[in-house]
């Protein structure tokens, strides 16, 4: 029997779509060159850890979506900010690992270390517009790729906590629910939350433990966001409560998540890619 396509190739098909769609059609400020070479990096990256730790089955399928995601999250005045931060994520992939699973997700990472430690660069939330059909998209698009990935429960509960909490603070201050409806349309939080958040390789194993861990991404999103008033509170949410899924799946064991089911007579095992 013929083994399920692999969820990947979903994901660099709808990032695809989604970094072209930026590009042609929001103005990304992003310039080719900063494409390429972020790409080249990542992908040399990926290759060089699994040469050097001798690693069969591993492919570069999860280095593209890396380095699609930094392309569509990130923004820097210079060329070389976007390379540094995919060989950055994806070695940390490989060297930051605990039980077997990376600890961070790797775009989210390079976004991260790319703020924190490099000069000129930013994240920019308003780049998508607030279109509500460009949201719908989104949605759309990240529901199929989640769906596939068997995952899109994290991506629903995050929406559900975060965008509960926001609004609490809508009523709680009497703003006008226009507010709130804003919020529906915004593309960088959409895109978190069915492209980073819901990757089954950096989230706890079972459901119950995905559901507090959705919980506290949300909430301290929600509290960096809003209470803080510093931008991009999922992002920093994801980050910080990244060291939770070891703690989580060890207080609730339960099967690892692969990329690509094996096929009928196949151990799983085979299956799986880093």
């Amino acid at each position: 029997m013929k083994s399920p396509c692999d969820a990947r190739v979903y994901q660099i098909v709808f990032l695809a779509l989604l970094l072209g769609t930026g590009v042609l059609a929001r103005d990304f400020s992003l310039q080719p060159a900063q494409v390429v070479l972020t790409f080249a990096a990542g992908i040399a990256t990926q290759l060089v850890w699994v040469r050097v730790l001798k690693l069969s089955g591993v492919g570069v399928l999860s280095a593209v979506i890396t380095c699609f995601g930094l392309s569509v999250l990130l923004r820097a005045d210079s060329l070389w900010v976007h390379p540094l931060a995919a060989a950055a994520c994806l070695s940390a992939k490989f060297l930051l690992r605990v039980n077997g699973k990376h600890l961070f997700n790797p775009t989210n990472l390079g976004v991260v270390l790319a703020v924190l430690a490099l000069p000129g660069a930013w994240v920019s939330p308003g780049q998508w517009g607030s279109d509500l059909l460009v949201a719908c998209w989104l949605v759309a698009l990240g529901g199929i790729v989640a769906s596939r990935a068997r995952s899109v429960n994290l991506s629903l509960l995050f929406l559900a906590f975060y965008l509960g909490a926001y609004a609490l603070r809508v009523a709680w201050l009497g703003q006008s629910w226009a507010v709130f409806a804003h919020l529906l349309q915004n593309g960088t939080l959409l895109m978190f939350a069915f492209f980073m958040i819901s990757d089954p390789m950096t989230t706890p194993n079972r459901a119950v433990a995905r559901t507090l861990y959705a919980a506290c991404v949300a909430l301290l999103a929600f509290a960096w966001q809003y209470v803080l008033f510093i931008p991009n509170g999922p992002i920093w949410g994801l980050f910080f409560c990244a060291p939770l899924v070891p703690l989580l799946d060890r207080i609730w064991p339960g099967a690892r998540a692969v990329w690509r089911p094996a096929a009928a007579g196949v151990p799983a095992a085979a299956g799986a890619a880093r």
